[in-house]
């Protein structure tokens, strides 16, 4: 069941969308119209889940082409829901646009819950009166900010989802990849969202910040879901122009370490720049699955020599961005959609390439080879010994967890960084797990046999 919050800019929608959900997912502002794509969470009452969906703030006449895509975006998402909360401002009391939206949403023929919000104190709930000339029959007084008025409405709504639990079929198919869209601003990161689900959900504009919070959509390709997620561009902290900005990036950052894969997104006209190396190195960082691509490949192709064209390009991509050279490379338009739809087939080979494992007696007759070529260096007077290596079996349900290589060695502070690079080359010798970082672990020897001995007294 999907339910959709709507209304004019600024009457608390996001507050609400906040609420419902149980913690701050859409950015709550005083200036109007932060919110721009809709956004969604997966929410549940009792034992009963749906599909809640903010919406940027419709605005009447005089729109400009973004909020008229906000406008856009906001009715797709009264289209497909199920259930419609109308959001008023109860301190202004009835407005034009209010009027407006009753119509629309009158002519959906949909269940509508009409909440009039900002009703922070009980003497105030009669302002709620004046609100049902918009002709609906459920009008609630709340405090989306305080939480009055919440449990009715989670009550009221129930109703609708006992209805929906009756004649929904179980879901067969597996818990959706989440995947994440990141990159620096104007990359292309929402042309690019759009261009695989061949519908324009996403808003894209030419102006810099136009995505602000991050958007999950989720999406089924031959059988397999995936929830994508849109987030802002993500540029120097130190070129951030608003608090709002700052939200913004912190949210997507948040988001490649909630995510199953990151997708970055880099302007092929453009070239790569310091801050794509950043993003880069935060997906690093979190120890995430990933995959690079340079949008925007129809600005730069030329006719002739095209395909020594690409490969040039992801030779120089694979070469500025080297600490993540196990990331593999698309060249693409998503203006055109151009070799948009390998990027599903690209996830599809690292989550293959997830599930490869090195057999334990290869795996330590490699790592045993590589200490004697090159033994690993003294530090403070002691040398790094490994005892015994294996891969660990763990397999979340994603199938994009990053390869886990435990070392049993005599110290684990022993192994300096440059020497943990290159064990790790020696592993990706074995077995190349493109798209995805290698965790080496180092435990003690003498501490597991000590945590073995207590679980197995004499």
């Amino acid at each position: 069941m999907n339910v959709a919050i709507i209304g004019r800019p600024n009457v608390g929608k996001s507050a609400l969308f906040n609420r419902l959900a149980g913690r701050r997912i859409a950015i709550v502002h005083g200036q109007p119209g932060i919110t721009r794509d809709r956004i969604s969470v997966q929410c549940q009452i009792d034992d009963k889940s749906f599909k809640l969906w903010d919406t940027g703030g419709i605005v009447g006449a005089g729109e400009t082409q973004l909020t008229g895509d906000v406008r856009a975006s906001a009715e797709r998402a009264m289209e497909q829901s199920d259930l419609i909360l109308l959001v008023v401002d109860g301190q202004d009391g009835l407005n034009p646009i209010d009027r407006e939206l009753a119509r629309v949403v009158r002519k959906l023929r949909k269940p509508v819950l009409l909440l009039v919000n900002k009703i922070d104190d009980p003497k105030h709930e009669s302002r709620a009166d004046e609100f049902t000339a918009l002709g609906f029959e459920t009008v609630l007084p709340i405090s989306a900010a305080h939480g009055r008025g919440v449990a009715e409405l989670l009550e009221t709504m129930e109703q609708f989802l006992v209805a929906a639990e009756r004649n929904r079929e179980p879901s067969k198919i597996e818990h959706p990849t989440s995947v994440a869209i990141v990159g620096r601003p104007n990359a292309g990161k929402s042309s690019l969202i759009n261009a695989l689900l061949r519908d324009r959900h996403t808003i894209v504009s030419e102006t810099p910040g136009t995505t602000r919070d991050a958007i999950d959509i989720e999406h089924e390709r031959d059988g397999r879901r995936y929830s994508f997620i849109d987030t802002a561009g993500i540029r120097s902290r130190s070129k951030h122009s608003s608090s709002v900005e700052v939200f913004s990036v912190m949210r997507a950052e948040k988001t490649i370490k909630r995510a199953d894969i990151s997708v970055l997104v880099i302007d092929a006209a453009e070239g790569i720049k310091a801050q794509d190396r950043r993003v880069a190195a935060s997906i690093q960082n979190a120890r995430k699955a990933c995959l690079v691509v340079l949008n925007k490949w129809d600005l730069v192709r030329t006719s002739s020599r095209q395909r020594q064209n690409i490969e040039d390009a992801i030779a120089n991509a694979r070469a500025e961005l080297f600490f993540i050279n196990y990331a593999p490379v698309l060249a693409t338009s998503a203006l055109t959609g151009e070799h948009a739809d390998r990027i599903f087939k690209m996830i599809e080979r690292v989550r293959r390439a997830a599930r490869a494992r090195i057999g334990t007696g290869k795996l330590n007759r490699a790592l045993r080879a590589a200490f004697a070529r090159n033994p690993p260096p003294m530090v403070k007077g002691k040398r790094l010994k490994l005892f015994y290596a294996t891969q660990s079996g763990e397999s979340p349900s994603s199938g994009l967890a990053p390869p886990e290589v435990v070392l049993f060695v005599n110290s684990p502070r022993l192994l300096p960084p440059p020497y943990a690079r290159y064990l790790e080359s020696i592993i990706r010798e074995l077995e190349p797990y493109r798209g995805l970082p290698i965790l080496l672990t180092c435990r003690a020897r003498t501490s597991t046999l000590r945590r073995a001995k207590s679980k197995y007294p004499r």
